[in-house]
């Protein structure tokens, strides 16, 4: 961990909460309102998350699922997301989901540029929906990144069973 957390503190909270409480509690109710309050199916939703989490590699975005009223995403999933392009389990929407998640994450000024990928979007998604899917994105882009580059992904990996 690049941080100092001290004895008995949750590195998470600590550094969220404590080293930065402004910053860092905006940024916690950021997080938390892409789940709260998204329209999108939990498919896209996850797609998009997911492929977010294996370009930044945060180990506890990659061990988590979205739960909505007890519904996850299959096993699989995670393992079809990394195979967008060519997976037979993904429908337009979601395989557009991590088709932007991708793009956005790695080439957002070629993404920015290509007409044909904004007629396949529009053609699936209305623009709220492009806003807010753009807007998760943004927050699993950041949000992923400032936990595995300061070491705190490590610190609340899910249990595996």
């Amino acid at each position: 961990m690049r941080i100092d957390v001290p004895e008995g503190k949750h590195p998470i909270e600590f550094v969220w909460g404590e080293i930065v409480p402004e910053i860092g509690t905006a940024a916690a109710n950021f997080s938390l309102s892409v789940y709260a309050h998204t329209t999108l199916g939990l498919r896209e939703f996850e797609a998009a998350r997911l492929r977010v989490a294996q370009i930044n590699g945060c180990l506890f975005c990659l061990d988590w699922r979205t739960d909505r009223d007890g519904e996850k995403v299959e096993e699989s999933f995670a393992d079809a997301v990394t195979q967008w392009r060519t997976t037979d389990a993904f429908d337009d929407r979601t395989r557009l989901a991590a088709e932007y998640a991708e793009r956005y994450a790695l080439d957002h000024h070629g993404l920015d540029e290509d007409e044909d990928f904004w007629t396949r979007m529009t053609a699936h998604y209305s623009q709220p929906e492009i806003v807010e899917l753009t807007m998760s994105i943004g927050s699993w882009l950041s949000f992923g990144r400032l936990n595995r580059v300061l070491g705190l992904d490590a610190a609340c990996v899910l249990p595996t069973s």
